[in-house]
């Protein structure tokens, strides 16, 4: 049998112990790797089949693996699926309407959140939303600091469901598209407009208008979306 085979074969072996040392709590979040001689040793293989055992740990998302410093264990969760799908997300992108069809994706989300929340928000989300909005309003004419308090308005509407996948998810959309997002061009007069989107989708989740707040979102992303067809020809 080819020596490459087997070699695989083996490193999968490794990143499959390791695994199930981390999903025990054998390993925990946060602590580092046993070094690449301790697992030469322990396992009887060679740097090369550690290198890639580690490299597979990591595609699963299951430690950081960072240059010149030892694999540390990042616990199994949400956010840890998602990294781990991140590259094939980054490939489907490059995809004739890759970014529109994430884009879709999360329209179809969000309006289903806004539908939720003008239906079960309680004093506490419609407090957070209040707040969140009110520092959106501030940084209207500071671009940078506007992207970010936007990106916290609408991870709120993601939290008020109380379910922990929803914030993972707004979480990645925000990693995957940033790269198309923070090429766009950034005004005040834009930064209005979408402050005072964010405020008709407020006012619908306070009225209790299911219906309204779902057209107020609808109406803000398809918005947002023409604003990236014109930065981006044939995206």
């Amino acid at each position: 049998m080819p020596s490459t085979e087997k070699k695989q074969r083996a490193s999968d072996l490794v990143a499959d112990q390791l695994a199930a040392r981390i999903q025990s709590g054998d390993l925990v979040d946060g602590q580092p790797l046993p070094s690449e001689r301790s697992l030469i040793e322990e396992f009887g293989i060679s740097r090369t089949v550690v290198r890639e055992a580690v490299l597979a740990l990591s595609n699963r998302g299951l430690v950081e693996a960072r240059p010149r410093y030892r694999p540390v264990v990042r616990k199994p969760g949400i956010d840890a699926a998602f990294t781990a799908v991140e590259s094939i997300v980054e490939h489907l992108l490059h995809e004739p309407g890759g970014v529109k069809n994430l884009f879709d994706t999360r329209i179809i989300i969000e309006a289903a959140l806004v539908r939720q929340a003008a239906e079960s928000a309680d004093k506490d989300d419609i407090v957070a939303l209040r707040t969140a909005l009110a520092i959106n309003k501030e940084a209207i004419h500071n671009s940078e600091e506007f992207y970010q308090t936007d990106i916290a308005f609408h991870n709120v509407i993601y939290q008020i469901s109380n379910n922990p996948v929803l914030p993972a998810i707004h979480k990645a959309y925000t990693s995957w598209l940033a790269p198309q997002w923070s090429q766009m061009p950034r005004l005040p007069d834009r930064n209005q407009a979408n402050f005072e989107a964010h405020q008709a989708i407020f006012d619908a989740i306070l009225a209790r208008d299911a219906d309204a707040a779902e057209a107020a979102l609808r109406n803000h992303l398809n918005a947002a979306w023409e604003q990236v067809v014109k930065t981006f020809v044939g995206i």
